[in-house]
C-alpha cells in the first residue's frame, strides 16, 4: 500500500516539492534538504529527509535555547524559535516539509503510517518505549492526529502502542484522512 499510495501521489507532490525547493533556495542560502538520522524499526537509524526549514547553522544554535524549550527532554521545541525561517515556518504550518520522506518510504525506511521516527537514539528510551521499534516508523500516525506538537513522548508511546496492537489496513486509511484533515486545520503545528 506504501509503495503503491506514494507512486500514485508523486505527480501532484513533484510540481509542490519543486515549488517549495525554489522558495528555500530564494530565501535563503545552502541546502534546500534537512537531513537527519532517526531510529526506526529495530533502533536502526536511517537519514531522513525534510525540506529544511531553519537558518543554515540551527544546530548550533540551539545550544543556546535549551532553556526556552516547551517540551520535555529529549524533545525540543519552541513556540517563536528564532532558528525558523519566514518559507520554513509556511512549511511547518503546512507539513509541507515533511514531502520528502516519500523518499524514505520508498527506500524502505519509513511507512505512511507507523510511529514517527525520533532525532534521539534508543538509548535514552525507557525500555517501555522500546515496543514502538518494532514497526516501521511513519511519516503520519496516532499521535499527529491527537495534537502533534501538543503531546509530550511518554503520550506519544502510549499512542504508537495502541497503534501497533490495533495496526490494520483501515486504521491506516482513517489515521491518513484524518491527518490530511489536521494539517488543513493546522492543529498543534508550528
Amino acid at each position: 500500500m506504501d509503495l503503491l499510495l506514494c507512486c500514485l501521489a508523486l505527480p501532484l507532490f513533484v510540481p509542490v516539492l519543486v515549488t517549495c525547493m525554489v522558495a528555500i533556495r530564494l530565501e535563503t542560502a545552502g541546502p534546500v534538504f534537512f537531513i537527519q538520522h532517526r531510529t526506526g524499526r529495530f533502533g536502526r537509524r536511517f537519514p531522513m529527509l525534510k525540506l529544511r526549514t531553519m537558518v543554515e547553522n540551527a544546530e548550533e544554535l540551539k545550544q543556546g535555547l535549551t532553556q526556552q524549550n516547551e517540551l520535555s527532554w529529549p524533545d525540543f521545541k519552541m513556540a517563536d524559535d528564532p532558528r525558523i525561517t519566514k518559507v520554513g515556518s509556511f512549511l511547518r504550518k503546512t507539513s509541507l516539509d515533511e514531502l520528502p520522506q516519500i523518499i524514505n518510504v520508498l527506500k524502505g525506511d519509513m511507512s505512511l503510517v507507523g510511529p514517527r521516527p525520533t532525532s534521539f537514539d534508543v538509548s535514552t528510551y525507557q525500555l517501555w518505549h522500546t515496543e514502538r521499534l518494532e514497526v516501521l516508523p511513519g511519516i503520519t500516525g496516532l499521535w499527529q492526529i491527537s495534537g502533534r506538537s501538543d503531546v509530550g513522548f511518554d503520550d506519544r508511546v502510549l499512542l504508537d502502542r495502541e497503534y501497533i496492537r490495533n495496526k490494520s489496513l483501515m486504521l491506516d486509511c482513517k489515521i491518513l484522512l484524518m491527518t490530511f484533515v489536521s494539517v488543513l486545520n493546522r492543529r498543534g503545528a508550528y
